[in-house]
């Protein structure tokens, strides 16, 4: 591709009216959201796309997400109608989505001829679109991130259905999705917040085409596009020519407690284009560890992304010289209908995990070691004793890898997820819950010439009967080390019940506890990178 001159300036202007697009978007979402996972965790992501259904811009948001959202619109964009204030809502894994909770509201974004006097009419010029995480959306336990062995016991399936038409809001469509929830009023709430987010989003981007003209606007997004390509090819040429294959090992599915393998191959045998094929990887499992495609694309992305030290703009130019194969119906590419609650939270992460392992054998001195691996999902779900239902959602923080030049850093969340904690007076006000400890887990992190980073040590008292599920890794297998590193403590998870009975839990587990049952969970540290030398 021959390379285009630019100006650096306008670059960089469009860059950020692109992007503050989104970064607006996402401020409405979290401003106006019921839910605790939302606005204070902002699990959630915003995007806008030129017409072609190509992404301009994501606000910095959730980094699982990157790939997925542009797959789903571009499922879409053919398989429904678009027309002036429609807004299509999906979560279905078939249509770009990751996993059920994930609900992505998209909307077009038309401009009239009193906003732009070259068009006779509507014209079409882009889309919009809020992806957020929904606390509860139904399935077998509360949180809707259950043991499951199949999609249909993870929540309710949307396939993609109309939440507005001409600007309205469908009643009977947000009674649906409330109908199916046990939280329906945050359900409403959240649903409401996507919708102001997508206005937010459409408004911001009809005023940008009316300040600057349509035809302007086309030659800036398209720069910045092309940008965006040229510098990540230019990052990956920096790379050496070849190839070099890795294998990194997920605990179990939660049906079977036997390691399953995710292998790549990174092919660099052309200078700015890369191959990540995962053949060799484990054929999908009967538990919900299955990934979409799009998750595997979002992880690869996220990754080569990471190469590029310079800002640049975060849009489908990224993922022009990146080709994935993800063969179907093994766990990085699943098969409908395979459960997939755990796919994109936790394969997600270990696929992270291998793909830098397999770059690092192409440049040690600029991959870190291995992060704790895992999100620590927890989600406790049941009725106060006022007879209130809940249902509580959180990641948890853990140590990051250790890199050439730096320990990692502690408690901190890592790779595809992008989260915050849920403060403490925040849970403990929403939630029938008391947190009794919240600490940093000394000595987790991997010695090395630059230690791992430390995970947490959280404990949370039911304040009420409720049900548990946690979805955890590196419980078994160890955040390995890098360059001579040594890895990062294993997670643990365990359950004190009333009657002081104290019982070590495995990585995915799920049941329902009496009032006043401590659980604790400790998160794995982050790999230690080079060799500690000795005195």
């Amino acid at each position: 591709m021959m390379k285009q001159l630019f100006d650096p300036i306008q670059v960089e202007v469009w860059r950020n009216l692109l992007s503050a697009i989104a970064e607006e978007m996402g401020a409405t979402l979290e401003r106006t959201a019921y839910s605790p996972n939302i606005k204070e965790r902002l699990d959630h992501s915003c995007a806008v796309f030129d017409v072609q259904g190509r992404l301009l811009a994501q606000a910095a948001h959730i980094p699982v997400h990157l790939g997925a959202m542009p797959l789903m619109l571009k499922t879409l964009l053919p398989r429904v109608q678009w027309f002036p204030g429609v807004m299509w809502l999906c979560n279905d894994p078939r249509v770009g989505g990751t996993h059920l909770p994930d609900l992505t509201l998209v909307a077009p974004v038309y401009i009239t001829p009193t906003e732009d006097s070259s068009f006779s009419g509507k014209v079409l010029i882009g889309f919009v679109a809020s992806r957020a995480h929904h606390a509860d959306i139904g399935g077998l336990s509360p949180g809707s991130l259950p043991l499951s062995t199949e999609l249909y016991h993870e929540g309710l399936i949307l396939s993609p259905v109309r939440l507005v038409v001409r600007g309205r809001v469908q009643e009977d469509i947000q009674d649906l999705v409330c109908a199916n929830s046990r939280t329906p009023q945050e359900r409403r709430g959240d649903l409401s917040a996507q919708v102001a987010a997508n206005e937010t989003g459409m408004r911001r981007f009809r005023e940008l085409v009316t300040q600057y003209g349509y035809v302007r606007f086309q030659q800036r997004a398209q720069e910045t596009l092309i940008y965006a390509e040229e510098v990540l090819r230019r990052a990956l040429s920096e790379l050496p020519l070849g190839t070099h294959s890795a294998t990194d090992y997920l605990d179990g599915d939660g049906v079977e407690e036997t390691p399953i393998p995710i292998r790549v191959t990174v092919q660099h045998t052309k200078a700015g284009e890369v191959t990540f094929d995962f053949a060799g990887s484990a054929k999908q499992v009967r538990g919900s560890l299955n990934a979409t495609e799009a998750i595997t694309r979002s992880a690869c992305y996220y990754v080569v992304r990471c190469l590029v030290e310079e800002e640049i703009p975060t849009n489908e130019g990224c993922f022009a010289p990146v080709h994935v194969i993800a063969p179907e119906g093994t766990i990085v590419n699943a098969r409908f209908p395979a459960a997939v609650a755990a796919g994109n939270v936790e394969t997600s992460q270990r696929i992270v995990d291998v793909l830098l392992q397999a770059l690092a054998k192409f440049a040690p001195e600029r991959i870190p070691a291995s992060s704790q691996g895992t999100m620590n999902n927890i989600t406790i779900g049941g009725n106060s004793a006022e007879g209130r239902p809940f249902a509580y959602y959180e990641t948890l923080a853990g140590g990051a890898g250790a890199s050439p030049t730096t320990s990692g850093a502690s408690a901190i969340h890592s790779h595809m997820t992008n989260t915050r904690n849920t403060p403490v007076e925040s849970l403990e006000t929403h939630y029938p819950l008391r947190v009794l400890e919240y600490s940093i887990a000394e000595g987790t992190g991997g010695e090395g010439m630059y230690q791992g980073g430390e995970g947490i040590l959280r404990r949370i008292q039911l304040l009420t009967e409720a049900r548990i599920s946690l979805l955890t890794e590196r419980r078994t297998i160890p955040p390995p080390g890098l360059n001579g590193g040594g890895a990062g403590n294993t997670g643990r998870n365990s359950l004190l019940l009333p009657d002081k009975t104290h019982l070590t839990l495995p990585s995915k587990w799920s049941e329902t506890c009496p009032k006043d049952s401590i659980l604790t969970i400790q998160t794995p540290g982050g790999g230690g990178w080079g060799k500690r030398s000795v005195d």
